[in-house]
C-alpha cells in the first residue's frame, strides 16, 4: 500500500488538492485539517530552519487520524520547496528535508537538462539501482532514521521504498521540477527525454511573468501561451502537471486544460474549494 498519497492518486488517474505553507508549526496546524490531499512546505521564499520545518513535519500529523486510518500513510502528505534554484546545485537541502520524513522535494528554476539531472540524483540514495533504474545516478548521503520513524517503517524497509517514482515503480518520494523562465521552456522537452524520474512539473508564472515584462499578469494572453506550452509538452511526455494558483473563478478551465496537481493560496482564501473537494470525493475538485 502506498505512503505517499500523491503519487497514489496519480496512479489512480486522481487530481490533487494542494496549498502551501510556510515551514514551521503554525503553518502544519492552519492546514491540517482542512482536507487537502498535500501541503507544499514553502522554503524557497521563507527561511530555511530545519529544526522548525522538522516540528512543522510532526505537527502536521494528527494522532487521532492515524488511529482511525488503515495505513501509515499521513491525511495530508508533505513536500518541501527548497531554497536554491536548480542551477545552485544545493543537494544538502533535498538531503535533510528527506532525512526529517518529506515525501518528496520541489526544486525551483530547473532550466537545464543538468539542473534537473542534479535535482533527481540528489534525492535518491546510490545503492537503489532496483529494476535497472540506475540512472540518475544516487547522490543522497546515507542517514535514514528519523524518515523511517516519520514514515512509520524500519529502516530496510524504508530503503526499499525511498527512491525517486516513476523512476523506480515502487519509489515513495516525488521529484517535482518547477519551470518558471522562458529558457526552461525551450528546454522542457530535452528534460523530459533525458532525465527519468520527474514526477511532477509545476508552471512557475509568477517568476515567468516577470520575465515577459508582465507582473503577475497571470491571464495575459503571453503568459497564458508560455503557460500552455508546459501543459502540452508535460501531457506529451506523460508527465504530471500543476498549477500554482487556483481560484473559484480559473478552476473549471484548470481542470478541462489537463492540470493534475492543483495548488490554492492559504486555505483562508478560499473556502468554497475546500467544500467542493470535500462534497465531489477524495482528489477531485468541484468535479
Amino acid at each position: 500500500m502506498r505512503l505517499n498519497g500523491i503519487i497514489d492518486r496519480f496512479e489512480r488517474g486522481e487530481r490533487v488538492f494542494a496549498t502551501f505553507a510556510s515551514p514551521d508549526p503554525f503553518g502544519a496546524v492552519a492546514v491540517r485539517d482542512a482536507g487537502y490531499d498535500a501541503l507544499m512546505f514553502e522554503a524557497e521564499h521563507k527561511p530555511w530552519d530545519a529544526p522548525q520545518l522538522k516540528d512543522a513535519m510532526q505537527y502536521l500529523l494528527d494522532r487521532r487520524q492515524i488511529s482511525k486510518a488503515e495505513t501509515l500513510a499521513p491525511t495530508t502528505t508533505p513536500l518541501v520547496r527548497v531554497p536554491p534554484n536548480g542551477g545552485e546545485r544545493s543537494q544538502w537541502h533535498a538531503k535533510q528535508a528527506l532525512d526529517l520524513g518529506a515525501y518528496g522535494i520541489v526544486w525551483p528554476h530547473i532550466d537545464t537538462v543538468e539542473d534537473a539531472r542534479n535535482a533527481v540524483a540528489a534525492c535518491r540514495y546510490p545503492s537503489i539501482h532496483q529494476d535497472g533504474a540506475k540512472e540518475p545516478l544516487g547522490l543522497r548521503g546515507d542517514s535514514p532514521a528519523w524518515a523511517a520513524r516519520y514514515w512509520g517503517i524500519s529502516a530496510a524497509e524504508y530503503y526499499e521504498r525511498a527512491d525517486v517514482w516513476p523512476l523506480a515503480p515502487h519509489g515513495e518520494i516525488l521529484v517535482g521540477l518547477m519551470v518558471e523562465s522562458v529558457r526552461g521552456i525551450e528546454n522542457l522537452e530535452e528534460i523530459l527525454d533525458q532525465v527519468p524520474g520527474v514526477g511532477l512539473v509545476l508552471v512557475g508564472e509568477g517568476d515567468l511573468s516577470q520575465e515577459l515584462g508582465l507582473p503577475r499578469q497571470y491571464e495575459h494572453p503571453t503568459v497564458r501561451e508560455h503557460r500552455d506550452r508546459i501543459v502540452k509538452i508535460c501531457h506529451a511526455k506523460g508527465v504530471r502537471v500543476g498549477h500554482p494558483h487556483v481560484t473559484e473563478k480559473n478552476v473549471e478551465e484548470v481542470i478541462e486544460q489537463g492540470y493534475q496537481f492543483l495548488m490554492t493560496g492559504a486555505v483562508v482564501s478560499y473556502p468554497g474549494l475546500v467544500r467542493g473537494r470535500e462534497i465531489t470525493g477524495r482528489g477531485t475538485v468541484l468535479g
